[in-house]
């Protein structure tokens, strides 16, 4: 009988399933976290694939499981403007979610893309249940609330030289990569994220190439001179 009680117990210690890795849930007790496994939806995407459109009504949000995600605005012309990319265990639509109001820009998979979906409505009972869900999410968007300060300012406030300086060092930053970062977007979305033209972002990079600053090989760029980048950043050096 003890047997059998310490074998139950041991596998009730064992997390419901692999959303206890996602950062946004991790610390949350098992009670918690089998709630949410009562509720979530997998859903897959394909490339290109629309997942939300700016205006609709927020059904839920998702977390992005494998796979990116790009959020971007479409101007009157049908010019695309890149806000930013979700990748992987990242948040899509939260605030939505939380407030009820419409999706603030539209979505797409930029790749295939898998998602765990949490309806709005079965979520909104959950947490009334079980508040500690909604600690760990406050402590996630305040992070992601100061990463859109920082991007905001970068293309309100800087140069182009400026916002790629800063996004390099953000990507170094994230990734934790010592003095190389991988581009995992195309040139063309790239200067969309940064707010310029994919010409313009060519020969920024270029500049920076022959000043030592960086050196590129394919996608992936090295931060020569990290003392520069920061110079750039802060206005402190322009490129000429």
């Amino acid at each position: 009988m003890v047997k059998n009680v310490t074998r139950m117990q041991k596998k009730l210690s064992v997390p419901p399933s692999d959303i206890s890795n996602i950062p946004l849930f991790q610390g949350l007790p098992e009670s918690a976290l089998s709630m949410l496994e009562s509720i979530l939806k997998k859903q897959e995407f394909p490339r290109g694939k629309n997942i939300f459109v700016e205006g609709s009504e927020s059904a839920g949000f998702y977390i992005i499981v494998r796979g990116r995600v790009k959020v971007f605005k479409l101007s009157a012309e049908g010019k695309e403007q890149i806000l930013h990319i979700v990748n992987s265990r990242g948040l899509l639509g939260a605030v939505s979610a939380f407030t009820g109001t419409p999706y603030p820009a539209h979505a797409d998979a930029m790749e295939k893309t898998n998602a765990l979906f949490f309806p709005r409505k079965e979520f909104l009972s959950l947490i009334r249940k079980e508040p500690s869900v909604v600690l760990n999410m406050m402590a996630n968007l305040a992070m992601r609330l100061q990463h859109f300060t920082r991007m905001i300012d970068d293309l309100s406030l800087k140069e182009v030289p400026g916002r790629l300086a800063a996004y390099l060092s953000y990507l170094c930053e994230r990734t934790g990569c010592g003095n190389s970062v991988e581009i995992d977007i195309s040139k063309g979305q790239l200067a969309s994220l940064l707010g310029t033209t994919p010409e313009t972002l060519s020969r920024i990079l270029r500049k920076m190439s022959e000043q030592g600053i960086i050196k590129v090989t394919g996608r992936k760029i090295i931060l020569a001179k990290k003392n520069a980048l920061q110079d750039i950043i802060h206005g402190e050096k322009k490129m000429s």
